[in-house]
C-alpha cells in the first residue's frame, strides 16, 4: 500500500504544485483576500440589520440607517476584486501595482453599461446599477482585470514610457511613466466596447454573463462539482499539499458570486436560489475543524484514544482545532500519507456535504443567506451566523457526531497498532 501511494505522489505532486504556484491562480486568491476584510463588515452590518428577533419595520429601519454599510462593501466587491487582481499581477511582473490596479479598474468600468432599466422598462443613462458591480459583474470584471493588467505591464515592459529627469518627485516621475500604458490599455478596452455596442448593439456584461458566468455558476452550484471539489481538497492534503489553497483558486469565484446572488435576494426578502455558496463550503465544511472537519477526530485522540502519542496530540490540537486550524492533526497524527486513515479523511466530508445539501433541499434548514461569516469562527456560532438561524448551528453538531462515527472505528484500529508504548 506505501509502495503505492509514494508512485501516485511522484505522479500528483508535481502537477498539484504547479497549480498552486500558478501565477493567475495565485493572483486571484490573493484578490479575493483584498476584498475580505470589506464583505466581512458588509456580513456584519446585514447581520445585525436582519437579527431574527426583529420585526419587519424595525429591520426597515435599520436598513434605511445602515443599508450603505452592506452596499459600498458586498454589493460592489466586484470592483474590490477587479483592482486586486491589476494591482497583484502588476507587481507579479515587478511593475508598479497601484496603477495595474487603477487601470484593471477603469477597464472593467468602460465595458459596464451606465444604463438603468426600470421596471416599466425605461432605461435612464448615466447611472450605474450596483448589481453590475456584484455578482453580476465578477466575471467580466475578473477577465478585463486580467487581460488589462496584461497589457499594461507587457507595454511597461518595453519601456514605452515618459521618463522625467531627476529631481522631479517620484510620484510625478510614476505617474508620467504610467502614461503611455494606461492610455494604451485603456485605449483597447474602449474599442471593443465600441464594437460590441456599435456594431452587434450589445454590451460585454450581459456576453460574458449569459455565455460563461451563467453556466459555470449553474455547474458550480450543484451538489457533483461541490463533491468533486471537495474530493481533490481532501485528496491533495493527504499528500501534505495545501488542498483548499490549490482548489479553492479556482472554486472561489464561483462560489462567491453564488454567496452575492444569495445575499441580493435575502435583502429583497426572497427565496434563497443557491444552496452551495462560499459561506456553505466555509460553514459546513472547514468550520468543523478545518479542512476534513477534523474537531471530531481531535477530542476522539484526546480523550478516547489510548496511546500516549495520539493523546497529547490531540489535546495540543484541541485549540486551534476550536477555531478551525488543524495543520497540528494534519501534521502530528499525521494525516499525511497515513494509508490507514486515507478513507474517512475524504469519506467523512463527502458524506457529511451531501447530508448538508439534502437537508437544506428539502427545506429542514436554511441556506447560507450570503453573509460572510469568517472560517475561524468556532462550529455552532458560525452555523447560526451563516443561515441567521438556530438549525444551521444544529446541523453542525450533527455533522460532528457523524464525522465522529465514520473516523472511530479507523482511529481504534490505528490505537491498536503495536508501534508505541501505552501509558
Amino acid at each position: 500500500m506505501n509502495g503505492f501511494m509514494d508512485k501516485l505522489a511522484e505522479k500528483i505532486m508535481p502537477l498539484a504544485n504547479k497549480l498552486g504556484q500558478n501565477r493567475y491562480l495565485m493572483v486571484l486568491r490573493d484578490a479575493f483576500m483584498l476584498s475580505f476584510p470589506l464583505t466581512m463588515f458588509g456580513s456584519i452590518v446585514v447581520v445585525i440589520n436582519n437579527l431574527p428577533f426583529f420585526n419587519d419595520a424595525t429591520k426597515g429601519i435599520l436598513t434605511n440607517l445602515f443599508g450603505n454599510g452592506q452596499n459600498a462593501t458586498m454589493s460592489i466587491m466586484s470592483v474590490f476584486v477587479t483592482f486586486g487582481i491589476g494591482y497583484y499581477l502588476s507587481e507579479s511582473y515587478e511593475v508598479e501595482g497601484i496603477f495595474g490596479g487603477a487601470v484593471s479598474l477603469a477597464s472593467f468600468l468602460i465595458l459596464t453599461p451606465f444604463v438603468m432599466t426600470l421596471e416599466n422598462g425605461e432605461d435612464i443613462s448615466g447611472v450605474l446599477s450596483l448589481d453590475r458591480l456584484g455578482a453580476k459583474g465578477m466575471f467580466i470584471g475578473m477577465i478585463a482585470a486580467f487581460i488589462a493588467a496584461e497589457i499594461y505591464c507587457r507595454v511597461t515592459k518595453k519601456g514605452w514610457q515618459i521618463k522625467m529627469p531627476d529631481g522631479v518627485p517620484p510620484a510625478v516621475t510614476k505617474s508620467f511613466a504610467a502614461l503611455i500604458p494606461a492610455v494604451l490599455t485603456l485605449t483597447v478596452f474602449l474599442l471593443i466596447n465600441a464594437l460590441m455596442t456599435g456594431v452587434f448593439h450589445v454590451n460585454l456584461h450581459d456576453v460574458i454573463y449569459e455565455v460563461i458566468q451563467k453556466p459555470l455558476t449553474g455547474l458550480g452550484s450543484g451538489l457533483p462539482a461541490t463533491l468533486l471539489a471537495l474530493f481533490f481538497v481532501q485528496f491533495l492534503w493527504f499528500f501534505g499539499l495545501h488542498g483548499q489553497i490549490i482548489v479553492n483558486s479556482v472554486m472561489d469565484p464561483i462560489w462567491n458570486t453564488l454567496m452575492l446572488d444569495n445575499l441580493e435576494a435575502y435583502k429583497a426578502g426572497n427565496p434563497l436560489p443557491h444552496i452551495i455558496t462560499k459561506p456553505f463550503m466555509e460553514t459546513f465544511t472547514v468550520g468543523l475543524g478545518g479542512s476534513g472537519m477534523t474537531l471530531a477526530v481531535v477530542l476522539l485522540m484526546a480523550f478516547v484514544l489510548k496511546k500516549k502519542q495520539y493523546r497529547d496530540v490531540g489535546r495540543l490540537a484541541l485549540a486551534p482545532g476550536i477555531f478551525n486550524v488543524n495543520e497540528p492533526a494534519i501534521f502530528g497524527l499525521p494525516i499525511v500519507l497515513n494509508a490507514t486513515i486515507m478513507i474517512p479523511w475524504i469519506i467523512a466530508p463527502l458524506v457529511v456535504t451531501t447530508l448538508n445539501y439534502l437537508v437544506m433541499a428539502a427545506g429542514i434548514v436554511p441556506p447560507p443567506t450570503g453573509v460572510s461569516v469568517p472560517w475561524t469562527v468556532p462550529i455552532i456560532a458560525s452555523g447560526i451566523l451563516a443561515t441567521n438561524s438556530w438549525l444551521g448551528g444544529a446541523l453542525q453538531v450533527i455533522d460532528f457526531i457523524i464525522v465522529g462515527l465514520i473516523w472511530y472505528p479507523f482511529l481504534r484500529v490505528l490505537d491498536r497498532q503495536p508501534n508505541f508504548d501505552v501509558e
